[in-house]
C-alpha cells in the first residue's frame, strides 16, 4: 500500500473491471492507500503464473487484490486477510461476484491456514518493516518454486540498502534469505518490489561419465 495509491489510478486508460470497481469502493471509503498502478500491473503478470492458490495481506480495500484477480488463470483461488473489519466487509462486497476470492478479517498471519502459496503479496504484514511485525516464515507458506512479493520500497542507491540512516535490514532480510533467489526490480524512480522464488534444493551431483568409481567388487566405469 502506498500513501497516493488510490489517486494514482485516477484517468489511466485500460483499468481491468474489476480494479475499477475496487477504486470506486476504496473513493467511496475514503481509502488513499491503495497499491499504485505500476505495482498493480506488476501484481497481474505475476498471477498468471499461479496454479493454485494466491494470497494476500492487507487487502485494503481490495484494489491490489483486483489486479491479481485479473490476471489469475481459471481456477486459481485468492486469498486475501485484512485487519480493518470495516475495510474487509468492504472489499468482500468487490468480490461478492467472484466465488474464487475469499476476503478474511484477521490479523496477516491467519493467511497461513490457506496455503501453501503459488503467489504471496506481503503488504500489510509478513514484510518485517515495522517494530514487531516478524516476517512470514516463507518456507512453510510457499508452494515449491512459489513467489513471494515485497513492495513499497524506495529504490536503492548503495549497497547495502539504506533506510532512515541505517541498513534497511528489511529489505536485506528477502534479498539475503538464504531458501530465496531474490531480486529488486525498479518500478518507477520513486518505488520498487522485491520479488523472491523459493529455491529448491540442489540436488547432489552423481559421478560423471566416463569417471572410474571403486567399489566392493573393483573399479568400474559409469
Amino acid at each position: 500500500m502506498t500513501a497516493d495509491g488510490t489517486e494514482a489510478h485516477t484517468g489511466l486508460p485500460g483499468l481491468p473491471p474489476l480494479v475499477r470497481r475496487a477504486l470506486a469502493a476504496a473513493r467511496g471509503h475514503g481509502f488513499a492507500h491503495s497499491c499504485r498502478p505500476e505495482q498493480g500491473r506488476l501484481l497481474q503478470v505475476l498471477a498468471g503464473g499461479a496454479r493454485g492458490v494466491i494470497g494476500e495481506t492487507g487487502t485494503g480495500l481490495g484494489v491490489g487484490l483486483a489486479w491479481l484477480a485479473s490476471g489469475a488463470r481459471p481456477g486459481v483461488r485468492l486469498v486475501s486477510v485484512e485487519r480493518d473489519a470495516e475495510r474487509a466487509g468492504a472489499a468482500a462486497g468487490v468480490f461478492a461476484a467472484h466465488p474464487a476470492v475469499t476476503v478474511l478479517h484477521g490479523d496477516w498471519p491467519d493467511i497461513e491456514a490457506h496455503g501453501p502459496f503459488d503467489l504471496l503479496v506481503l503488504d500489510g504484514g509478513g514484510q518485517g518493516k515495522a517494530p514487531g511485525d516478524r516476517p512470514a516464515a516463507v518456507e512453510r507458506l510457499l508452494a515449491p518454486g512459489g513467489t513471494v512479493v515485497i513492495d513499497d520500497f524506495t529504490p536503492a542507491a548503495t549497497w547495502p540498502p539504506r533506510h532512515r540512516g541505517g541498513q534497511d535490514r528489511a529489505r536485506l532480510h528477502w534479498l539475503e534469505h538464504p531458501a530465496l533467489r531474490a531480486t529488486e526490480i525498479r518500478l518507477a524512480p520513486d518505488l520498487s518490489t522485491v520479488v523472491a522464488t523459493l529455491a529448491g534444493r540442489p540436488e547432489r551431483p552423481g559421478p560423471a561419465a566416463g569417471v572410474r568409481v571403486d567399489g566392493p567388487g573393483g573399479g568400474r566405469l559409469v
